[in-house]
């Protein structure tokens, strides 16, 4: 399995590439990292250093690779959080000649806006860019609630009201939705809920509420979400697979009073998670 990954990358800590590559690579699959920036820490920090990397670097290692006769052996494109309009139109090239070179290749769009409780932290122009040219052309999406709420145009109280956002969502494009870290009426107090969706069924997974506020375990997901869709076919194993490893990766680092994820300590999360979930119709 072969998938180009184009996200951020920093030395220190895991977001971006830095918590979606070594994940896939330890469940087996080839990744072609291309970055968009290089930071010393995430931005949650308060302060950074590095830079910004060029747009044009994107579809230069595009055309490397092509070079090397690579591009009909890609199986998928994963993309996440976008710089800036010009990083946009760049990752909508790459994604074009995956696909032109291997139709059959999946791509799995993250469309990073914001979250609940801190609202948009993306520059002005992203989120339309989401909503309006990207996710008409994905075929995976994953949204938090927030962004789901900002793309559709919903609010979501319930979960009939969440599947109903999803829904909506599909109608524009990406034919396979996961929906994470959902809060419902429904939901208990102590819990968190997932949603994935795909063939006009839906199936939702709860996993307990852990006790911690990390960076990228939406990159991370996402990439586990896409590599065990593209292992199964399913979005209901995917979201089993990839909800087990998260949450065990998730448990790992709240009892370590860990600012980071450790994605490198709990990596037998990824192979072998030590808790599963069974996802339900809904």
């Amino acid at each position: 399995m072969n998938i180009l990954s184009i996200q951020s990358w920093v030395a220190f800590g895991h977001v971006g590439n830095a918590s979606a590559v070594f994940p896939l690579q330890r469940l087996g699959a080839e990744v072609w990292a291309i970055h968009t920036v290089q930071f010393s820490n995430h931005t949650g920090y308060g302060a950074w250093r590095g830079q910004v990397l060029p747009p044009g670097l994107i579809g230069d290692c595009v055309q490397g690779i092509a070079e090397r006769g690579a591009l009909p052996a890609c199986d998928a494109v994963l993309t996440g959080y976008v710089g800036d309009a010009e990083t946009g139109a760049q990752i909508l090239e790459a994604v074009a000649r995956v696909k032109a070179a291997n139709p059959a290749a999946l791509w799995c769009c993250d469309p990073v806006i914001g979250d609940v409780g801190r609202g948009a932290f993306v520059r002005p122009g992203i989120p339309e860019f989401f909503r309006d040219r990207a996710l008409a052309l994905a075929d995976i999406a994953t949204p938090n609630q927030f962004e789901l709420e900002w793309l559709t145009g919903r609010t979501i109280a319930t979960l009939d009201e969440a599947k109903a956002a999803v829904g909506a969502l599909q109608a524009g494009g990406p034919r396979c939705v996961l929906l994470t870290s959902l809060r419902t009426a429904e939901t208990p107090a102590d819990a968190l809920d997932l949603l994935a969706a795909e063939g006009g069924q839906a199936w939702r997974l709860r996993t307990p509420l852990l006790p911690l506020s990390v960076n990228g375990a939406g990159d991370a997901i996402a990439a586990l979400f896409l590599f065990h869709r593209l292992r199964s076919g399913s979005a209901k194993a995917a979201l089993e697979q990839a909800a087990a490893s998260i949450y065990g990766l998730l448990r790992r680092t709240a009892a370590a009073g860990s600012r980071e994820l450790l994605t490198v300590a709990a990596q037998e999360e990824f192979v072998a998670p030590s808790e599963v979930f069974a996802a339900e119709p809904c």
